[in-house]
């Protein structure tokens, strides 16, 4: 066996001994794995399961509050018809002096059954009860009635009815659930001195409460409390509202339950998450190994291989496959060939790593300005979802409808147009608002787009100056500028223009930098606001724009260092580009920037001077 081949299979052997670098790297990249699907794992259980156990909270309280409502507004109908018997002059007549006609005229079957109400009674001041029925279908119930006349013993009328003239609430009569409306006997204008009450009672049952709540759902007698009672279950949840009596507690639960869509959808997520993440870690993982024992190990066997030969045989023979790479192995086999070659193929790399880094700061300054430019939109967008109606929408159809009536007293209509006029008012409002913000959005989204426009333009070379409005260029920042936090900043400006040579989106960005640090300068004085002052001075061919805040400001001697790469003065923030980049464009567009502190706490100045544009280059951008 020739020499090579001995060389050769002794390496093998070794790649394949458990002590070699490659049994090595199989463990390093086992134990990667594994290291790294376990807190790939943690990493989305952390994040996916709150977010999906609030988004259950949100289901369960949205389900809570649409029950509450369901109940509240089946209670407000017997409300709304107990209203009109208690302001009727009949009723203030009856209670004086009580005759059968009345009875047998508005206290018959037929008017319980126009009304829709299974109870109906008359109880003096005092709480004698002057009259009371319970219709059960087509028959009087003497169980019911007598359950509703010991309710009606119980009832505190002064204390459930507080300072106005007519409540609603639910009472429990034996098995039986109902709505109880309740209200003064006044006279039709509401004049004179109420002489007692009228009171109805309208029964709801388990299929009522699933027909309100558009889903199955029933009455709990059993398990009543004064509280939600939330109940889950691995795939449903049981939700049990209270229905509250005239003295704030729990007479009976409207219970349902309902699918745990939202928290199996999560878990669901999570386990796709998670297997889908492991696989590709793997694949990962795999790739790398290939591709490392292709690219690395692989090589250095080959040089290994070759300097044995070369002991052997004692031929100088070059080493030409791996001499022709362009990295860490090239440069071992370029070492055999000649000292130039290997300073010339090293310069070359050092310019490719040198122009990747400058793409890569170039690229991290441009998403750092794209960030501040973006800002106030997401700030809009956030203000914009949160932002209730100016109206309710129930409350105005309600009020749109009962205007269609004929038969409303003219006092009446007039309260109702003029809710409707208001409504309308703060509807338009409303819209009018969310335009404005809209269009400073829009001027936000306009600014990111130029940014990057520019960028893509600007990409290879200095950028062009050309004659532009620095005024119209801070108003309009200013502007997107009061958007990218939650303080109250003011902030001042010259109203005339001022023209200079710049670059008009690179001269903006810059311009948005130091706002966005002011603004966070100003943050840190944790006041809830401050001001920005922009004063702009001409002289000598140059223009000199200072924008001074009233926030943290800066030590003296630390001034030098604000503009070095990387540098921070936020102890929670971390990248630095910020200054850094506005340094280097101010610089391109043959201008400069300083920054001034008289001290902590004292606020700082932001100070940029660039050639002022004479008449004839504002005469051509014009």
């Amino acid at each position: 066996m020739s020499p090579v081949l001995r060389a050769l299979g002794g390496r093998i052997g070794a790649f394949r001994n458990p002590s070699s670098l490659g049994a090595k790297l199989v463990l390093i990249l086992t134990a990667v794995g594994l290291i790294g699907s376990a807190a790939i794992t943690l990493l989305l259980a952390s994040v996916i399961v709150p977010s999906f156990n609030q988004l259950e909270s949100r289901s369960v309280d949205a389900h809570v509050e649409r029950t509450r409502a369901a109940l509240g507004e089946y209670a407000s109908k017997v409300e709304s018809a107990v209203r009109d018997y208690g302001d009727w002059n009949s009723s203030y007549d009856y209670m004086a002096n009580q005759t059968e006609a009345f009875e047998q005229e508005s206290f018959s079957p037929l008017a319980m059954a126009n009304l829709g109400v299974n109870g109906m009674a008359y109880v003096a001041r005092d709480g004698r009860i002057v009259i009371a029925r319970w219709r059960d279908g087509e028959k009087d119930d003497s169980g019911m009635r007598a359950a509703l006349i010991a309710q009606i013993r119980e009832i505190d009328f002064r204390k459930a009815l507080g300072s106005r003239n007519s409540a609603s609430f639910f009472v429990r009569l034996g098995p039986v659930v109902s709505a109880v409306g309740v209200a003064q006997v006044r006279r039709s204008d509401g004049s004179g001195t109420p002489r007692g009450y009228v009171l109805m009672a309208r029964r709801i049952t388990s299929q009522q409460l699933s027909g309100l709540l558009q889903l199955t759902a029933g009455l709990d007698l059993a398990n009543v409390t004064d509280t939600n009672l939330i109940t889950p279950s691995r795939e449903t949840m049981r939700i049990a509202v209270p229905i509250l009596g005239p003295a704030g507690h729990a007479v009976a639960s409207a219970a349902f339950t309902v699918p745990r869509d939202v928290s199996v959808l999560g878990r669901r997520m999570l386990i796709l998450a998670v297997a889908g993440s492991t696989i590709l870690l793997l694949v990962v993982l795999l790739m790398l190994r290939r591709m490392i024992g292709r690219l690395v190990l692989r090589p250095l066997r080959r040089v290994e291989n070759h300097m044995q030969v070369v002991r052997a045989s004692g031929a100088l023979g070059l080493l030409p496959d791996e001499a022709a790479r362009q990295d860490e192995i090239g440069s071992l086999g370029r070492s055999f060939n000649a000292m130039l070659r290997q300073l010339k193929d090293l310069r070359e790399q050092l310019e490719v790593q040198s122009f990747a880094l400058g793409r890569s700061e170039s690229a991290v300054a441009v998403m750092h300005n794209v960030r501040n430019a973006l800002n106030p939109i997401s700030t809009i967008l956030s203000q914009g979802i949160a932002q209730p109606a100016p109206m309710d929408r129930g409350t105005l159809d309600r009020a749109v409808a009962e205007l269609a009536k004929d038969d409303i007293p003219p006092a009446r209509r007039a309260k109702l147009v003029a809710f409707v006029a208001a409504a309308v008012e703060a509807e338009a409002k409303d819209r009018e608002e969310r335009r404005r913000q809209l269009q400073v959005g829009r001027e936000a989204m306009s600014h990111v787009l130029e940014i990057i426009g520019e960028q893509q333009h600007a990409a290879n070379g200095r950028p062009e100056l050309e004659p532009c409005d620095v005024t119209e260029i801070i108003a309009r920042n200013a502007t997107i500028a009061r958007y990218s936090g939650e303080l109250s900043i003011a902030f001042s400006f010259p109203a005339r223009p001022y023209r200079v040579m710049g670059s008009r989106v690179i001269l903006s960005q810059v311009i948005g930098n130091l706002f966005a640090n002011a603004a966070e300068a100003i943050g840190a004085m944790e006041l809830g606001g401050g001001t920005i002052g922009v004063t702009i001075e001409e002289g000598n061919g140059q223009t000199v724009i200072a924008i001074r805040d009233d926030g943290e400001g800066f030590a003296i001697d630390r001034a030098p260092t604000l503009f070095q790469r990387g540098f921070s003065t936020r102890k929670d923030k971390s990248g630095g580009f910020g200054l850094h980049w506005c340094a280097n464009s101010m610089t391109a567009m043959q201008g400069s920037l300083r920054l001034e502190s008289e001290g902590e706490g004292r606020g700082a100045v932001a100070v940029l001077t660039l050639a002022t544009a004479v008449a004839e280059q504002q005469e051509l951008a014009a």
